[in-house]
C-alpha cells in the first residue's frame, strides 16, 4: 500500500512506520519536520495542518493514519482534502472520549462527549487547548465519518506503551523500580490496568488498511487480566531490581493529596470519585471492553518484551528528576513511605 501518515514522527507514528516499512508498503509523512531523525526510504513532506495542505494536493494514497488530529477543524480540512484521494482513513481517538469511565466493561456504545463544531473551533481558536481533549477527540470522529462515511476507522486506544513515550507514565514506573529500594504503590495489588503496545496496535492498524475495515475501535490490552502488581513484578524481572514494592491505601494516598494518573501513574481510584463533585468512582478506567478490536484481528505480545523494550531504550535517556513529566518526586515519595510506615 501507499500509506500517508499525518503527524508520523514522535511515539505511535514512528512505530507504525517502522512496521509498515517491514511489509514492504510505501510510506509519505507530512509534518511540521521537527523530529523526523532516523527515518530511512520515506517521503517527508514538511508542512503544518493548522495552515495550509496544498503539498498534499493532486496526490492519491491507500489510506491515511491521522496520528495528530487533535483540534477538530483541522480533521474536517485534511478529510475534506484526501475524501477523493484515499480508500481508508485511520484516525488515532482515544478512550478519553467517554463522558466517565463509571462502568466497568464499557464498550464503543457508552456515551460520549457532545460539542458542536462551533463551540470547539472557538475554545480552540488561540491554538491547543488540552483541557477539552476528550470532547475534541470524539468531535473528530464525528467529523471524519460525515467527510468519508464508510471508510474511517476510529481508534479509541488507551494508555500506549512502547520506546520513545513522551508521557514518561510507564517509563517512570520502570525507571523507579531500577532504581531499587523501597517503592510507593497505589491502592490494591490486584487492580485491573490496561494499556497497549504500539507494536500490537501499528500491526493491527496495518491489518485493517488492507481490509479496508471502517467503524470504531477500543484498543487496549492486554488480552487477559493484568494486575498492577503484574506489572511491576514484570518491571522488578525486566530491570533485575530488588526493588521492595509497598502498596498504600487510596485513602491514605487521596488524603495526603497524592495525584492520580499524573503523580501516580496507572492509578485512577476505583473506590473514591476522582474528583469531589463526582458521585462515583471510575471503575471502568482499566476494565474497557476491546472484544471488537479482537475480532477485528488485534493480537498482543507478551508484556515483558514490551516493558524490555522500554527499559533499553530508557536507559540511553539521562533525565533530571525535574524533567519528568509523570510520577512522584524522591522527596516526596520517601516522606509519604514513612507517613505509611507508622500507620
Amino acid at each position: 500500500m501507499k500509506i500517508l501518515v499525518l503527524g508520523g514522527s514522535r511515539f505511535l507514528g514512528r512505530t507504525f512506520v517502522e512496521a509498515a516499512q517491514g511489509q514492504n508498503h510505501e510510506l509519505t509523512i507530512f509534518n511540521r519536520g521537527n523530529q523526523n531523525d532516523g527515518f530511512k526510504d520515506v517521503e517527508i513532506i514538511t508542512g503544518d495542518r493548522f495552515g495550509d495542505l496544498n503539498e498534499l494536493k493532486n496526490r492519491y494514497w491507500d489510506a491515511v493514519l491521522d496520528t495528530s488530529g487533535f483540534i477538530p477543524s483541522t480533521v474536517l480540512k485534511s478529510t475534506e482534502l484526501l475524501k477523493d484521494r484515499v480508500k481508508h482513513y485511520t484516525f488515532i481517538s482515544s478512550i478519553s472520549v467517554y463522558k466517565d469511565w463509571i462502568q466497568e466493561n464499557l464498550d464503543e456504545t457508552y456515551p460520549v462527549y457532545e460539542m458542536s463544531l462551533k463551540e470547539a473551533n472557538e475554545l480552540s481558536k488561540n491554538g491547543v487547548n488540552y483541557e477539552y481533549y476528550g470532547q475534541f477527540k470524539a468531535l473528530c470522529e464525528v467529523v471524519a465519518e460525515n467527510n468519508m462515511p464508510g471508510r474511517v476507522a476510529n481508534i479509541r486506544a488507551g494508555q500506549l506503551v512502547g520506546p520513545n513515550d513522551y508521557t514518561d507514565r510507564i517509563p517512570y514506573w520502570i525507571n523507579r523500580i531500577a532504581a531499587g529500594d523501597k517503592v510507593l504503590a497505589p491502592g490494591n495489588p490486584n487492580r485491573s490496568i490496561q494499556m497497549i503496545d504500539n507494536k500490537d496496535l501499528s500491526n493491527w492498524i496495518l491489518k485493517l488498511m488492507t481490509n479496508e475495515t471502517a467503524g470504531t475501535f477500543n484498543a487496549t490490552g492486554p488480552d487477559y487480566n493484568l494486575t498492577m502488581k503484574d506489572f511491576l513484578d514484570t518491571c522488578i524481572k525486566v530491570t533485575g531490581s530488588k526493588a521492595e514494592v509497598v502498596w498504600a491505601s487510596e485513602k491514605f494516598l487521596l488524603d495526603n493529596k497524592v495525584a492520580p494518573w499524573t503523580e501516580m501513574p496507572l492509578w485512577v481510584p476505583e473506590e473514591f470519585p476522582l474528583e469531589p463533585e463526582l458521585k462515583e468512582p471510575w471503575k471502568g478506567a482499566f476494565s474497557v471492553n476491546i472484544s471488537k478490536a479482537i475480532e477485528s484481528g488485534l493480537t498482543f505480545r507478551p508484556i515483558e518484551e514490551s516493558l524490555a523494550e522500554i527499559y533499553d531504550w530508557e536507559r540511553k535517556r539521562s533525565l533530571a528528576e525535574n524533567e519528568w513529566k509523570s510520577g512522584m518526586r524522591a522527596d516526596r515519595e520517601k516522606e509519604l513511605l514513612e507517613l505509611w510506615s507508622r500507620k
